[in-house]
């Protein structure tokens, strides 16, 4: 089996910018990870074997000279003395536990030294994908031509329209290609003539680094849950943004804010935060409902909504962008972060629905037990942890508790 990841920053910014954080401000917390596939897929024999022998090959895996130049550049934020980390960062196998049973279903499992295990994620969920497509024989029979022009046509109506939009896809691409296919068509289209609207970036350090365009994301709800874990849920959202703000000195200033609800990160967005953060993040629930929300707390603290920006990333596809854009102009400067739609829109093709989220954390190796965690989104019943755990963090945030919690959802 070829190797299908091959570079050190063929990832998502915000695994880089916030194993930053994790280092300094939590450098000896340990952490739990599960791999959680929605759809229950049965994977083909011998999957198991090959995704661990794709991990093995990450720890070859070294930081290039040119990618390190491109990060001082274009992520000026990102202090020094973690480019020096990154310099000597090496994968271990060690972290990753891998098995698939006799039904076909597979599990995987993180634990290690948060600093280190931050960066698993992305690329493992990349590997799952592409190599499913492999040892499915679906990816041998996509048109990537075809792709490329189907792609240019969704840039150019998304920039017709006025969006401002970036690639969040690499999670569950079919392919390193496909996705390197959509950044070539949406650069092609974007550079092509003038539009109303703004082709952004993507969330890919390698592929941004590649096709000269801005490298874009900020954090993920791990940040939250993981603090929640050591801290409980009720500051969560506080300890985190301070957190943040303090190793970003106010860049960065986007904050994803549905690990637990909107009603108790509202009650944490203090006038200090609601001023200093550039604006949020939208990832689960009604997006219309969302958005009043925001603009409704805005207001509340004397803050124009309109001067603040709302990245959408709640599964979208070019029409529902498209959409939502035309109604989001009236509260605030929306933009959308695209993935699967993009990255895995292929006929005949279904994309996987897979994610690996922080289940467990413990602030130093010393402590003899980790704290369970989970994440509660906005999405009424999606939730993802244990049904016990999930209960108690839903009565510690005095939220209603439904009579039945399904399992990491």
């Amino acid at each position: 089996m070829r190797r299908i990841i091959t570079h050190f920053t063929d990832d998502d910014l915000y695994k880089f910018t916030m194993c930053c954080a994790v280092i300094r401000n939590f450098p000896r917390a340990r952490v739990r990870y599960e791999f959680i596939d929605r759809n229950n897929t049965v994977y083909p024999p011998g999957f198991g074997k090959a995704l661990q022998e794709q991990v093995e090959m990450l720890e070859s895996l070294v930081i290039t000279e040119e990618e390190m130049a491109f990060l001082r550049h274009r992520s000026s934020y990102i202090p020094g003395w973690f480019m020096t980390y990154l310099r000597g960062f090496r994968y271990d196998r060690r972290w990753v536990s891998v098995s698939q049973d006799a039904s076909g279903h597979l599990s995987v499992t993180f634990e290690g030294l948060w600093a280190d295990t931050i960066m698993l994620e992305v690329k493992v969920l990349a590997i799952i994908s592409e190599l499913y497509f492999i040892m499915t024989g679906q990816a041998a029979t996509v048109d990537y031509e075809d792709f490329y022009h189907r792609s240019y046509h969704k840039a150019e109506r998304l920039l017709d329209a006025g969006c401002v939009f970036s690639d969040f896809g690499t999670r569950r691409r079919l392919s390193f290609q496909a996705e390197d296919t959509l950044l070539r068509a949406m650069t092609d289209c974007s550079r092509s003539r003038s539009h109303s609207g703004v082709f952004a970036g993507t969330s890919n350090l390698y592929l941004a680094m590649k096709h000269d365009v801005t490298p874009v994301g900020t954090m993920a709800h791990e940040f939250v849950c993981a603090i929640a874990a050591m801290y409980g849920p009720l500051m969560a959202n506080h300890i985190a943004m301070d957190l943040w703000r303090n190793t970003f000195r106010g860049a960065l200033g986007t904050f994803l804010y549905d690990t637990y609800g909107w009603n108790i990160f509202s009650l944490n967005f203090s006038e200090d935060f609601a001023r200093l953060f550039k604006g949020l993040r939208v990832d689960s629930g009604d997006n219309c409902e969302q958005i009043r929300l925001i603009a409704d707390k805005y207001r509340s603290l004397g803050i124009d909504p309109l001067t603040k920006q709302v990245i959408f990333s709640n599964g979208l596809t070019t029409d529902s962008a498209i959409g939502l854009n035309r109604y989001a102009l009236k509260y605030c400067q929306p933009s959308f972060g695209i993935g699967t739609h993009f990255t895995n829109d292929f006929p005949g093709v279904t994309p996987l629905n897979i994610v690996i989220k922080l289940v467990a954390a413990k602030i130093t190796e010393q402590w003899p037990f980790y704290s369970d965690t989970c994440k509660l989104s906005e999405d009424r019943g999606k939730y993802t942890g244990r049904p016990e755990v999930v209960r108690r963090f839903m009565e510690t945030l005095h939220m209603e508790v439904p009579q039945t919690i399904a399992s990491r959802q």
